[in-house]
């Protein structure tokens, strides 16, 4: 039976010189791609014990090998021209299949955790909207109770201004929301300092 909440997940599929290009300019696309399959790593660990329905988006092709299909993860691709649209598709859809709270979180952080993504559906439960803010500027994380299609328009993806304006979105819709704990992603090298014990 279908559960009300969904966890969306977005990935890259994981080849060399595709992946945390930003990141393989100083370390190389090899330890790149090696990072990159520890944070795809954590990431299904963290969400598979998730009490929500899960769904992983690929960038270009579905692997029906891989752990998230052996671990029930649906399986779908992302469809749009820039990371605004591929995330307001997936919302649309989610929706439109009658979930009531949909979370959507990337694959490139390490302090991500179960609980605060269990955490975002409690907020969900009392709030139109979460969002989990990253350090960048931008967040690792948005849930919503309903479908805000300005959210994913005239943003500057991959930019320090995102979480600015998505927060802006936010008052100039009246939509109540939560914020969740600032988190590091990975995009730099610098940002793997405090998990040189990991890699």
């Amino acid at each position: 039976m279908q559960s009300e909440n969904l966890v969306m997940i977005f990935i890259r599929n994981p080849e060399l010189g595709k992946v945390k290009t930003r990141l393989a300019k100083t370390v190389g696309d090899e330890k790149a791609l090696q990072i990159y399959n520890l944070l795809l790593d954590h990431t299904h660990k963290v969400v598979k014990g998730v009490n929500a329905d899960k769904a992983v988006f690929y960038s270009d092709y579905i692997n029906s090998e891989d752990v998230w299909k052996n671990d029930g993860f649906a399986q779908w691709m992302q469809n749009g021209k820039d990371l605004g649209e591929k995330m307001s598709n997936a919302f649309l859809e989610a929706f439109n299949m009658g979930y009531k709270r949909v979370v959507i979180i990337g694959s490139d952080c390490f302090e991500l955790s179960e609980n605060i993504i269990e955490n975002a559906f409690t907020i969900l439960s009392e709030n139109e909207a979460v969002l989990g803010p990253a350090k960048d500027g931008g967040y690792y994380l948005l849930g919503m109770k309903n479908f805000y299609p300005s959210l994913f328009q005239n943003k500057k993806w991959s930019t320090e201004s995102v979480l600015k304006d998505t927060l802006l979105d936010f008052s100039n819709l009246n939509v109540s929301f939560k914020l969740l704990p600032t988190l590091s992603d990975i995009d730099e090298e610098k940002d793997l300092l405090p998990y040189q014990n990991l890699i």
